[in-house]
């Protein structure tokens, strides 16, 4: 599906540009050009989130330079170091929380993203709900969806999701705005992305986030609101 070169081992300024607009022309042909069944099309805006985890800050300015502006980190702490720093020069950018956020660093998640994508059980949903009253400050959450049923990876199974999500949005008044899910490694991702889809819809719920550097463009083929990409833009790690 991929019809232009994305160089995967370099991460000079100028490749990771190059690396950039290749991956976003890719989205842009992929959410046009593909339907999800036959009522559904999928000309939803697909946005890109620039995986910039253990990336320096020397490394993700030539990206920002470019004009992006959305990006996700998987670790606060990281995150922290990188992006205050960052977001004081560029006003505009949109930090999503793309890892497992622990309850003791809830206070300091607040404070640094824009979007946490990665809410898992309901201890961390409680303790998001009491930072969100303490600080005054709300960001809106996705709600992780293990679709392959992993018992190593994080999310709420598929069958408990509908009582999750009531929970949060009914009992918790948190802005859940999205799911999110990372396919089993080695499966094919389309069923995954359309389980993610159903259960969104079905819960009233617009985003879904959803593919990564090796299945962006079936992600986007598929609706996606987000995609999660890093290697393709910044090379191997």
């Amino acid at each position: 599906m991929i019809n232009k070169k994305i160089i995967m081992n370099e991460i000079s300024p100028i490749t990771s540009v190059r690396n950039l607009l290749v991956v976003k022309e890719n989205i842009e042909t992929a959410s046009k050009k593909y339907l999800i069944d036959d009522t559904d099309n999928s000309g939803t805006e697909t946005k890109l989130v620039a995986v910039s985890k253990t990336r320096k800050s020397e490394e993700i300015l030539p990206v920002l330079e470019a004009g992006q502006r959305i990006f996700g980190e998987n670790k606060v702490q990281e995150a922290a170091e990188k992006w205050l720093d960052l977001k004081h020069k560029y006003s505009d950018i949109e930090l999503h929380l793309i890892g497992p956020l622990q309850t003791n660093k809830v206070k300091q998640a607040v404070e640094i993203f824009d979007i946490i994508e990665t809410v898992d059980r309901e201890k961390l949903a409680v303790t998001l709900r009491k930072e969100f009253d303490r600080s005054g400050k709300e960001l809106p959450v996705f709600i992780q969806v293990n679709t392959g049923e992993e018992e190593q990876k994080s999310g709420i199974k598929p069958s408990g999701c509908d009582e999750f999500i009531s929970f949060c949005i009914s009992e918790l008044n948190l802005p859940v705005k999205g799911l999110m899910c990372i396919p089993p490694v080695g499966e094919p991702p389309a069923p995954h992305f359309a389980l993610l889809k159903k259960i969104a819809k079905r819960n009233g719920l617009e985003i879904v986030s959803m593919g990564m550097s090796g299945d962006y463009e079936l992600a986007a083929a598929m609706g996606a609101n987000y995609v999660r990409v890093g290697s393709a833009i910044f090379g191997e790690r």
